[in-house]
């Protein structure tokens, strides 16, 4: 029997970064850190929410690279006469990545309570029926 790929099936035609697509969504993984939700807030609404305690809106970056959006989050330790008997609260960089569909635009962000807010917004194009003419020879 022989294995065929997602992105080559006959009836899929135009989808073969699909494979590729689903690939680097799996290496983009960073682990647990920060924790994050996903919520659908309406027909065609989505809010990325990341817990991002400590981090000031400068520390923050967001970006949409190549239909991925990109959230970064790196602290000046400026202060580095502090001496911690106990270091319990992660001050270290990150990096999350969000595969966006086609049509899937950033809404807006904004901070509050220690929470990212990345809002998501998905164009939806209306269903459009044509007829393709046949011609001869």
């Amino acid at each position: 029997m022989t294995k065929m790929a997602l992105g080559s099936h006959p009836f899929l035609l135009g989808f073969e970064q699909l494979e590729r697509l689903v690939e680097r969504t799996a290496k983009s993984d960073a682990g647990g850190y920060p924790p994050y939700n996903i919520e659908q807030t309406g027909p065609t609404g989505y809010r990325i929410t990341l817990a991002v305690a400590g981090f000031a809106e400068a520390d923050l970056s967001i970006t949409v690279e190549d239909r991925q959006l990109v959230i970064r989050g790196r602290q000046d330790d400026a202060c580095d006469d502090r001496v911690f008997l106990h270091r319990g609260i992660a001050a270290r960089q990150f990096q999350r990545t969000f595969v966006l569909a086609d049509g899937v635009e950033i809404d807006g962000a904004k901070i509050e309570n220690g929470l990212l807010h990345v809002d998501l917004l998905r164009n939806v194009p209306e269903t459009v029926v044509r007829r393709i003419e046949i011609t001869r020879g």
